[in-house]
């Protein structure tokens, strides 16, 4: 089954289940949130009820992120991705990278829509996409096996982690962030999909072989199968929940693919900025087979001043008195 929030005629956000009519309603005070965490049978029940309703036609409404994710969790799942991405910096994957999955907390607040704009972030000359699918929790764990975590997948969705690579580098010298790099924008949707309607596509090793294509202005950029992560997801929930809680409609992605999941990684293994950085105008699609499309276009975004630079650095050690 599939959920949707969405929009209707600039109306209140409304939880709905899609079909080939389009989004059915679902009642107005239920969220996508309160069906997760109200478990998948439940959820599924649910959804059934809402398919004998009228629907919406999808271009009729405004497709929002589809859970209001109490946190955002991202990996670095792909070695391929690791490897291009160190490769510009004459580098290889850091053995670290194969000791245990990586993430970083990225803003909820930043989540859009499939089909919403884009602004460039203040100060970024070097705007990219990155093509992801990412997990959301179905119920709340700690500590959780590999084997419980699989039993607390709700369903998948696609994500893209726009990236501002200049501010980002500038972060990750300090050897801390991203954060300016990654908080502007993150692309959730088009809707969520139960786990069960994906099953069908796990190969034997249990990693969920999907077609995963990113293109810009409608030239393919990146192509890759979802089953080239290091890790399934079951692997990071739990890794996410080691010593730490993890919590129904928390959102967990897989990291950029590789084969052109991000430009940077092409940057980093042809040695040019080839193709260009996104600039206005330039639209992104993200495609993955089982869930769906995002579609989202670049714009201008605000202008603002220069942010001030740290001061000399004081020397005296104790308060003056007196």
């Amino acid at each position: 089954m599939r959920f949707a929030t969405y929009s209707r005629d600039g109306g209140p956000a409304r939880a709905g289940v899609v079909s080939a009519a389009g989004v059915h309603p679902m009642d107005e005070d239920v969220t996508v949130l309160d069906l997760v965490r109200a478990g998948l049978g439940a959820a599924l029940e649910a959804g059934t009820r809402a398919l004998a309703g009228p629907a919406v036609p999808l271009p009729a409404v405004r497709l929002l992120p589809p859970v209001e994710a109490p946190t955002v969790r991202d990996f670095v799942a792909f070695e391929e991705h690791v490897e291009g991405m160190a490769a510009g910096g004459g580098g290889s994957v850091a053995p670290e990278w194969y000791q245990a999955p990586t993430f970083y907390f990225t803003s909820p607040y930043a989540l859009i829509g499939a089909q919403d704009d884009v602004p460039v972030p203040p100060g970024c000359q070097v705007l990219d996409y990155e093509l992801e699918v990412a997990v959301v929790v179905g119920g709340d764990g700690t500590s959780l096996s590999p084997e419980e975590a699989r039993e607390h997948i709700f369903g998948y969705t696609v994500l893209n982690d726009w990236s501002a690579r200049d501010l980002q580098r500038r972060e990750m010298n300090v050897h801390l962030g991203p954060a300016k790099g990654k908080d502007f924008a993150t692309t959730l949707g088009p809707w969520l999909v139960t786990a069960d309607e994906l099953d069908p596509y796990r190969d034997a090793d249990g990693f969920l072989a999907l077609d995963l294509r990113a293109t810009v202005n409608g030239t393919l950029t990146g192509q890759d199968l979802l089953s080239n992560m290091g890790w399934p997801f079951e692997e990071l929930i739990s890794y996410a929940s080691r010593g730490a809680q993890v919590r129904a409609g928390d959102v967990l992605g897989s990291g950029t693919c590789g084969n052109g999941g991000c430009l940077a990684e092409l940057w980093g293994r042809s040695g040019k900025s080839d193709p260009t950085p996104l600039r206005p105008g330039d639209v992104v699609e993200l495609a993955v087979e089982g869930i769906g499309t995002v579609r989202n276009r670049v714009v201008a975004g605000v202008t603002l001043p220069p942010v001030r630079e740290a001061r000399s650095r004081p020397v005296p050690r104790a308060r003056k008195r007196g």
